[in-house]
Formats: C-alpha cells, structure tokens, sequence
C-alpha cells in the first residue's frame, strides 16, 4: 500500500493539462485563468475622493484658522472641474476626480457654507480623503495570476481593468460510472438486497464543483466483459473516468481485471487510508482512470482527496491540494493503529478554539454521519488514541467539495 501523501503526488503526477479557450466575464466564475491579466491603465485612473465634501490645496491652509474660501465649481464622477486656482476651493462627491492642483478633501460635516462661499475651523493635510492613482493596481502590473480559481471578486477585478473576455483553462470531461449487480436507480422497485446507488450523485456534484464537465454512465453489473464495455465506452469520451466500486480483490470485483484487459496501465491500487484502502491509478493515452471504493464515505472521501485534486491539477490550478487547520479534540478516541484515518467529525467555535469532536459512527457505509459532519479529523496511522484538548489536523468538508 502506498501512504497517503506519495499516493496524492502520483496522481497530480498523471495529471494530463486541459487546453485553453475564451470565455466572456458572465461564465467566468469558478474557471481557471490560463493566461496572466495584466492591467493596462493605474486603477483608479486618477487621484479621487473618498468622501462627499470640499476639494482643497492644502498649502492654502497657513497661519490660524478658520480658513474662508470661494467655493468655484463642483466635481462629480463622470463630469471633473478641471483645475483648482489658489485659495479657491471646489465641491466634491464620492467617487468624482480631485481638480488640478487640488490635493485634499475635507468632508462636508466640517465645513461650514454660506452662499458661494465655505468656511473651514480644521488644519487639512495634503492626501486627507483622497484615493491617489494607482493605489489598487499599477499599468503594467499582474491584476490577476495564470493559474488562479476565479471567484467572483476577479471577475469584477478583471471588468475594472477592462477586459470583456478572459482565456481559462477548458473544463475537464469526467464520465462517472457505477458497479454492482446490487445497485438501482432512486426511486425504482427492486429485489430484496438492492441498493438505491447514490455514489454518482454526490461525485457527479463534487467534480462540478471542481470545474468538471460531468456524464454518468448506465448502471455495470459484476460482469467482465460488461465491465470491459462500459470502461470502453467512458474512455472513448472522457479526459477522466471514474469508476465507484469493484476495485478491491474480491470474487465479484471486476475493475482491476476489466482495466488491465482493454490495456489501462495501473500505477497504484491501495492507498495506507481510512476509509478508502482499495483505490487504483491508471492511465490509458492521456485519459486518466481513477477506480474508487464502493462504500459511499470511502468513495466520497477518496475522491475529495484524489479526484478532485486531480481536477484540479488538469485546469492548471496553482494550488490543487486542500488545505488544513487546527483544532483541539472534544473528546478523547481510541483505534487500531496501522492507517491514516480521517474520521468524521464536528468542528464548532468554544471561544477562542476550534474544537472538533469525532462522530460516534465512523462505519464507510454511514452517509448520514458525513451529512451530519463538517469536517474530518486527521487521526495518525501510527496512534492507537487521541487525548481530549490534544492540538489535531482538520480538513473542513466545505473546502474538500463534499
């Protein structure tokens, strides 16, 4: 069996890169940038101001106070006053370009108007209320990295330094398909011992939410040659095929065999983990094979840590691996050692700690439990037990997809 980490860099390893097309800003979100975005102008364009006020020349502020100046014109965003004359001042909103030779504000709260005329009780300093150019950004600079996930901040960055269109990575083709002569649709009758497949679902939405293009496949039952076709088929259209099931060494366990035979090479088939030890590797020309674990927590948490990262990987994104934090247990937990486990867990705010504390059933099959978490707990393969308060690896489940 491979350990967790070697197993995660073999698969960032295989990952074939997506290529590149142009998408408009509306479809942007949650696409990887495939090109650097450099800014044309300084942003903002111009010194501004922050507040609803008076556009001054501070050097006209000598002596004591209070100052008395005629006020000569307005700026407004969209309409500027040109320029400042000495011991003049201006009117100015939010948002609106300072005059020429002006280099201050002084809100409206402070000022004193009387007619054409303001009058002022308060020294001012030169930049006060004023956002210089090119604060934000320089021209020239990089506004937004290649490489980076686009959130909904970047995409209204990338319209702030006028660009309409941005050139991402193209989304990743992943056909999902399911084995097992047991498995059924939701929601259709079946015979004693079936069960309604739910795995396809909540990879489907885990892998879409990863930037994937998703296809499921029909239903596979334990049959080689069946198998074989179905594998066969998802190739012929996939940059990813993942399979749920039928991984391990079992009697009725078809992947592994049906793989091999339509000549997917295998790296890897065991991972040191828990849940989720029978898991395979494979490559067939550039499309990836990716076999995960039947039992719907194994799938889901492999796939978390696997799939998506190869997802990922594939889109060009500059950080694929999840990340984690730190938190104290809630309660002490007691194990066979031999695995690294990632126990489901409750992660909550006790002042302040983060304090998570392992669910009471950690069985591969008990998807309620993974409903009713929000984090897995990171238990070492070499412990046997974990003491209340000691310092512990959480990954949030929001961040990992599931």
């Amino acid at each position: 069996m491979l350990n967790f980490g070697e197993a995660q860099q073999r698969v960032l390893a295989m990952a074939p890169r997506m290529g590149a097309e142009r998408v408009g800003l509306e479809e942007a979100a949650g696409r990887v940038l495939a090109e650097d975005v450099l800014c044309p102008v300084d942003v903002p364009a111009f010194d501004g101001s922050v507040m609803d006020g008076y556009a001054v020349r501070a050097a006209d502020f000598a002596g004591d106070g209070p100052w008395e100046f005629p006020v000569r014109g307005e700026s407004r965003a969209g309409e500027p006053l040109d320029a400042l004359t000495p011991n003049t001042v201006a009117r100015i909103f939010t948002g609106a370009p300072l005059p020429a030779q002006a280099d201050a504000v002084v809100m409206q709260e402070h000022v004193e108007r009387d007619g054409d005329r303001a009058r002022f009780t308060r020294t001012v300093n030169s930049g006060h209320f004023v956002r210089k150019r090119g604060d934000d950004l320089r021209a020239g600079s990089v506004a937004i990295a290649k490489g980076t996930r686009l959130r909904p901040a970047h995409v209204a960055l990338a319209a702030t330094v006028d660009r309409a269109w941005l050139t991402v990575t193209r989304r990743p083709r992943v056909v999902l398909l399911a084995t097992g002569d047991e498995l059924r649709s939701p929601g259709t009758p079946g015979p004693v011992g079936s069960i309604a497949e739910s795995n396809t679902l909540g990879l489907a939405a885990m892998a879409r939410r990863a930037g994937a293009t998703v296809a499921v496949a029909p239903l596979v039952p334990d049959d080689l040659n069946a198998t074989m076709q179905a594998f066969e088929a998802a190739l012929a259209d996939a940059d990813v095929v993942i399979s749920v099931g039928g991984v391990s060494v079992g009697d009725h366990d078809r992947v592994r065999p049906a793989l091999e035979a339509i000549g997917v090479q295998l790296d890897f088939y065991k991972v040191a983990m828990k849940p989720g030890k029978p898991l395979a590797l494979g490559k067939r020309g550039s499309t990836v094979v990716l076999g995960l674990p039947g039992n719907p927590v194994s799938a889901m948490v492999t796939f978390a840590f696997f799939g998506v990262p190869l997802l990922r990987a594939m889109q060009g994104d500059g950080d694929p691996l999840p990340r984690s934090w730190r938190a104290r247990t809630g309660r002490a937990i007691t194990r066979e050692p031999g695995r690294l486990e990632f126990a489901r867990a409750s992660l909550v705010r006790e002042g302040a700690s983060w304090i998570v504390t392992s669910l009471e059933n950690q069985a591969s099959g008990a998807v309620a439990m993974l409903a009713r978490a929000n984090a897995l707990m990171v238990v070492p393969a070499e412990r046997t037990e974990l003491a209340e308060g000691e310092d512990v690896e959480v990954y949030l489940l929001e961040e990992l997809g599931a």
